[in-house]
């Protein structure tokens, strides 16, 4: 806690223009501070508002392979993911170390640069190469002399590396300490006392190296110093520091330079062999190789201006003596750029999927570039080339925004593959590309489409309920639900009946069903309207028309509804044998609800016992004498009638009329009711013909009594009707009582029978007049005139209906 409290008391924030556009802000941090240990609060420190920090989303991008950092949205702060080794992350031997991070805030889009200074803290001790040091020094040295010991390393820097030397107590030798060009402790041992190898052969010294921080370090190495015998001379360079350049990218085997170092010896003691000496780092090394013999250092590895700009070599010539003696200078090496390093495009942020009706303006994507190389070869250039709706805005030397420049549609372009292409200022030039694939989401801007604005869909009659009578689909552009239609039928009513009791629509394919079963007679017609509607949010629609045609089938079969009978009954007929030609004996009148080309009616005999007697008219249905009757006529005429309508395949009914005649014309009562007839007189009458006149006599007789008793049973009516030419007495047997049957043919008034449940029905019928009513009384069955005298008439009114 006190580490932190020290830490946030040094903090220190400021804010310097980067390049030419961006600010940076700069934080600085002890390294090894513990994770969660918060650095700076961001929202304080930008600018920014915590309660709209929450809702945006914030990136850190930490230019460093290490996650180090991280933000807390909620309250702003800049915190400690992963513990900071100075050592590290700056592996060059310098004070100053930062490390740099992008915070990009979208939603509006913000970027702010941070560099976060890393500090040193003395967590390091120093130590030396090798933990014993052999030197031979010739006894011949004079005092003053040095020899060169190796310095110690400290990763630390600034007052926590090395900052002094000591050397244990000795009477023959001291040290002395440099301060290189890059501020690195170098340490002689200086011999201060001359030597005398047959006294001490052997010196054993102890060098510790201690650094500057607080609480301070060491480290220590042994110093062994073996005596030689005199080899008075050392070789010696022309010059202690040589500067030569190189281009990067060298061959292996090019001569960088050649050393030449003197001895004034000669033989042995004048042979040098050349040497890199520990100051020479290893990587150093390992780019370039020093010929021990002739001096010359040529390239051995890959030179790199971007991995490191100079090198610094430390060469030593020793002689061959039997005491060898040293000469040392240094090589600085300086590294020329070339156009060697492909510029980069790094994607910092990306949406891969956007909706289609995206404003224009709206970043898509934020771009990074780069190069290595600097000059002319490190300035680039980032391009599209290709006709897409993106342009590209530049919003820094280094950071590129992709933004939508038109209108987009999914259904005509439904994907983009955005190549970037960057290029640098090299000659010749280099590039590279990356792209970017955006693709787009469907939103429900389409409405659905049915191919015709009017259905017209004829349905035959009779159909089967849930017959399948047409398939309406609509077509939809968008996709997924935005394209899942649903039909549905617009609700009206259609004669107090709801239009979805008679059709049903599958809501997913549009197919259109009958409910129920149609009749032409009935309805020939149905218009309504159909909906189709997506899935969308909000759901759109259109809707079609669809007009229903019933068309009619011969589906009726002609009902002959005069002469009236019970189904399968014979129509009994009774004329006088004295009607003339052309006499009105009986109509036919048939109708059939069918439309009006299957309801036309044509009548024929089907059957006729003489076809010189009887004429039908195949229009109106009158069957007319064409000839007088004759003694050799039959009695009993049987004729069949068909009444056919004009469907196809044709529909028909027959009825059976037989016709009785008789010798004397029945006299038609116009001032009565009822005449009741006994069944057995009208029966044997072909027997009383034969017989002769005694038998025809008695029948008058017996009409004349049942008249009486019909006179005695009931009052005459107070208007009698005309009597009429033609006028026939028709009985009948008929299981249907009480029954009123209308035609709108005057004919059906002449023709018109019923009877009564358990009473013979006998009725005098003349053409009516307009408004005029008839009184239609029945009597029970019964085989005397005295049973039919006691039994009350029951009556019927039937009023004309026109």
């Amino acid at each position: 806690m006190h580490r932190e409290r020290r830490f946030f008391s040094d903090v220190f924030v400021f804010c310097a223009l980067w390049g030419s556009a961006l600010s940076v802000t700069r934080y600085s941090i002890p390294e090894e501070m513990e994770r969660g240990s918060v650095v700076a609060n961001l929202a304080a420190d930008l600018g920014l508002e915590l309660a709209g920090l929450a809702h945006r989303e914030v990136k850190l991008d930490i230019f460093h392979s290490k996650k180090f950092l991280d933000v807390i949205k909620k309250t702003g702060e800049l915190y400690i993911v992963e513990k900071i080794d100075r050592e590290y992350l700056c592996t060059t031997k310098t004070t100053d170390c930062f490390l740099k991070l992008d915070v990009i805030i979208e939603s509006p889009l913000r970027i702010f640069n941070i560099e976060l200074g890393i500090t040193d803290i003395n967590d390091n001790a120093p130590h030396f190469r090798r933990d014993k040091i052999e030197l031979d020094v010739s006894e011949s040295a004079t005092p003053g002399e040095k020899f060169s010991l190796p310095n110690a390393v400290d990763p630390d820097v600034g007052i926590n590396t090395v900052k002094t030397y000591q050397l244990s107590a000795s009477e023959h030798f001291t040290i002395e300490i440099q301060t290189g060009s890059d501020g690195t402790k170098y340490v002689d041992l200086v011999l201060t006392k001359a030597l005398d190898r047959e006294e001490h052969a052997v010196h054993n010294l102890i060098l510790t190296a201690v650094d500057g921080g607080v609480p301070s370090q060491s480290g220590t190495a042994n110093i062994v110093v073996r005596v030689l015998d005199t080899n008075d001379n050392a070789p010696r360079f022309d010059r202690s520091v040589y500067s030569v350049n190189v281009t990067e990218n060298s061959a292996i085997g090019t001569l960088v330079m050649k050393l030449n170092a003197t001895d004034l010896d000669e033989g042995s003691n004048a042979d040098i062999k050349y040497s890199f000496t520990l100051y020479t780092s290893e990587k150093t090394q390992y780019v370039f190789a020093l010929n021990p013999n002739t001096g010359e250092i040529t390239v051995k590895g890959t030179i790199d201006y971007e991995d490191m700009k100079f090198y610094e070599m430390h060469v030593e010539a020793k002689d061959k003596g039997q005491h060898p003696l040293f000469g040392q200078c240094k090589i600085v090496v300086g590294v020329t750029d070339t156009n060697d390093n492909y510029p980069e495009i790094t994607v910092k942020s990306y949406k891969s999927t956007v909706n289609e009706n995206i404003p224009v303006g709206t970043v898509i994507a934020i771009v990074g570039i780069s190069d290595r190389d600097t000059g002319d070869n490190g300035k680039m250039n980032l391009s599209i080339n290709q006709q897409v709706p993106f342009v590209l805005h530049k919003s820094s030397d280094f950071l590129y925004e992709l933004i939508v420049s038109e209108t987009l549609d999914r259904e005509k372009v439904p994907e983009y593959d955005i190549t970037l292409v960057v290029t640098d200022g090299g000659r010749p030039s280099l590039s590279d590309n990356e792209t970017i694939t955006l693709h787009l989401l469907d939103v429900n801007d389409n409405a659905p489409l049915f191919p015709q604005t009017l259905y017209t869909i004829p349905v035959m009659e009779n159909n089967a309920p849930g017959a399948l009578l047409s398939s309406l689909t609509a077509f939809d552009p968008d996709l997924h639900e935005n394209q899942y239609l649903v039909y549905f039928i617009i609700e009206k009513e259609i004669v107090n009946t709801s239009i979805s009791m008679l059709f049903s629509i599958n809501p997913e394919n549009g197919n259109l069903y009958a409910l129920k079963t149609f009749d032409y007679e009935i309805e020939k017609e149905f218009l309504f309207h159909i909906e189709a509607r997506d899935s969308g949010v909000p759901p759109l629609s259109s809707n079609v028309t669809v007009h229903i045609i019933i068309v009619d089938q011969n589906d009726n079969t002609p009902v002959i509804v005069s002469p009236w009978r019970v189904h399968g009954s014979v129509v009994e007929e009774k004329i006088p044998r004295s009607t003339d030609k052309g006499s009105l004996v009986s109509k036919v009148i048939a109708i059939d609800t069918d439309s009006v080309q299957n309801s036309r009616i044509t009548y024929q005999f089907l059957q006729v016992t003489d076809a010189t007697l009887f004429s039908l008219d195949q229009y109106n249905g009158d069957i007319r004498t064409m000839r007088m009757f004759s003694y050799r006529d039959p009695r009993h005429q049987r004729l069949v009638v068909i009444a056919k309508d004009n469907g196809e395949p044709a529909l028909s009914a027959t009825v059976t009329i037989k016709l009785s005649t008789a010798e004397t014309a029945v006299k038609a009562y116009s001032d009565m009711t009822e005449v009741p007839l006994e069944y057995d007189i009208f029966s044997d009458l072909n027997l009383y013909l034969v017989i002769g006149l005694g038998s025809v006599s008695f029948l008058l007789l017996i009409t004349i009594l049942v008249t009486c008793v019909l006179k005695c049973q009931k009052p005459m009516p107070s208007k009698a009707a005309p009597p009429s030419r033609n006028s026939v007495i028709s009985e009948r047997n008929s299981t249907i009582a009480d029954s009123t049957l209308v035609s709108n043919d005057a004919y059906w008034y002449s023709m018109f029978l019923a009877e009564t449940r358990k009473g013979k029905l006998v009725v005098r019928q003349p053409v009516p007049k307009a408004g005029s009513r008839y009184i239609v009384s029945s009597l029970p069955r019964s085989t005397g005139l005295t049973e039919t005298s006691d039994s009350a008439a029951s009556t019927l009114q039937v009023r004309k209906q026109s």
